[in-house]
């Protein structure tokens, strides 16, 4: 695992606009991708992550035009996911600039094409989104996780957190890493859009069970969920998205403010 933490800008893209939700639900407005971008990376974010999220629910690819402008008022890595369900998909998206590509529904619904992305482009290009949420249906479960009295595991979901598989999130956290995955990024949909931290349970689970860089995704609302989740577990990353979106921190100051804390970040 990296000794530098990175701090990575989220951009919820649906019909052309960042967008900002909860729970995966109730979205609402947050500005223009370009816009944001280009102040994302001159504040001096690590990297950049850009997810069109209604692509994989209305079947079609994420919206090229909209990837090329966003790279090229940017000079840091830059991934981008929404519907890739092909390898030519994924090849437009690296033609158009961005430097590794997230899937999720796409690999759930044909795992192969994970093995295929990485043999095609490197295992560094290739990056598998895990949406997962607490199920306290614990006969399910692989992985059982207790606190307090509430017994669950963690449920991998696709189509933009709309749809349940009933795969345990850390099995397959372990089988995406062995089918050629450079990266998970890793959102809790509980946590999501809440402000109320990361879920430290789930990120150190996942951690915890592979070898490759994990991202944390899903509740941060204040520097100190960052600093929190790097804290206490190995993560490599934090992404975040409505602190940054409303201005309420900027990039340069979280990461002042992590290195404050004695955690390695690159100022």
């Amino acid at each position: 695992m990296s000794l530098t933490k990175r701090v990575i800008p989220c951009l919820d893209v649906a019909n052309g606009r960042v967008v900002k939700g909860l729970h995966f639900e109730s979205i609402k407005d947050a500005g223009d991708p370009v816009l944001l971008a280009q102040k994302y990376s001159n504040e001096g974010a690590d990297e950049l992550v850009f997810l069109d999220i209604t692509a994989s629910q209305e079947q079609r690819e994420t919206i090229r035009s909209l990837v090329s402008k966003v790279a090229q008022v940017i000079d840091i890595p830059f991934t981008v996911g929404g519907g890739v369900k092909t390898l030519q998909h994924a090849r437009d998206i690296l033609l158009c600039g961005a430097d590794k590509v997230a899937i999720n529904t796409g690999a759930v619904k044909n795992p192969q094409i994970i093995t295929d992305l990485m043999n095609l482009f490197g295992r560094q290009c290739v990056v598998v989104a895990i949406d997962a949420k607490r199920n306290y249906d614990v006969s399910k479960g692989k992985n059982i996780f207790s606190e307090g009295d509430k017994k669950f595991w963690f449920e991998l979901f696709i189509y933009g957190g709309k749809k349940e598989t009933g795969i345990d999130a850390i099995e397959w956290a372990k089988k995406v890493q062995d089918l050629g995955a450079g990266e998970i990024l890793l959102t809790s949909i509980d946590r999501d859009g809440t402000k109320d931290g990361y879920d430290l349970v789930l990120t150190k689970a996942i951690v915890g069970a592979v070898k490759i860089p994990v991202v944390a995704s899903g509740g941060c609302g204040e520097p100190s969920h960052m600093l929190d989740v790097f804290k206490k577990t190995d993560v490599d990353a934090a992404l975040a998205a409505s602190i940054f979106h409303y201005e309420r921190h900027s990039v340069d100051r979280v990461k002042e403010f992590l290195k404050k804390n004695d955690v390695q970040v690159r100022l």
